[in-house]
């Protein structure tokens, strides 16, 4: 991306400005909805780069794009590590929606923002992410199985299909984040 002040944003620029950051990205097609997303990775975790609105004027830009990394649980993830990290911190949102937690960041354009600002904001992303990535293992430490419970819960990164499609997320059996 140029000095210019970005009013509006495509895949193509955003894959410019994570490439410049250093990221590695690659172009996908949700095979759902059949629209092309972006998908990079930061300490092991993967995550997609997702466009939001469109601009009335241009239909191949859009006015916001949402960071999301979705993990799937396999047991009981009690909803107040859910709120506390919600509660505890700003600019990413956690939700669970079994059998998925994701967590997401919105970022927006609109107005104009200066390339520092958006590059800022990937920084944001990444810190972030590594910050709920430790948050995670420290709280599913703190759950222990009581008088024969269920066992706590299993955090596990799927893979792209997975996002998409349920079915095919239980029929792989990803890593577990410890």
């Amino acid at each position: 991306m140029s000095d210019a002040i970005i009013s509006k944003l495509t895949l193509d620029h955003l894959r410019d400005a994570f490439q410049q950051a250093g990221y590695r990205v690659e172009m996908m097609t949700d095979p759902v909805a059949n629209t092309p997303y972006l998908r990079s990775a930061t300490s092991g975790l993967a995550f997609d780069i997702r466009p939001g609105n469109r601009m009335i004027d241009d239909a191949a830009s859009f006015a916001d794009v949402a960071f999301t990394a979705v993990l799937r649980v396999q047991g009981e993830l009690p909803l107040e590590i859910v709120n506390r990290w919600n509660a505890e911190r700003r600019f990413a949102r956690l939700q669970l929606s079994a059998p998925f937690l994701v967590f997401c960041m919105d970022v927006s354009v609109v107005g104009g923002v200066a390339p520092g600002h958006f590059r800022s904001q990937i920084e944001i992303w990444d810190r972030l992410l590594q910050d709920f990535v430790a948050y995670l293992r420290e709280e599913l430490r703190k759950l222990v199985p009581v008088n024969g419970a269920n066992a706590p819960a299993a955090v596990s990164e799927p893979q792209p299909a997975k996002i998409a499609s349920p079915s095919v997320a239980e029929a792989d059996q990803p890593a577990t984040i410890q």
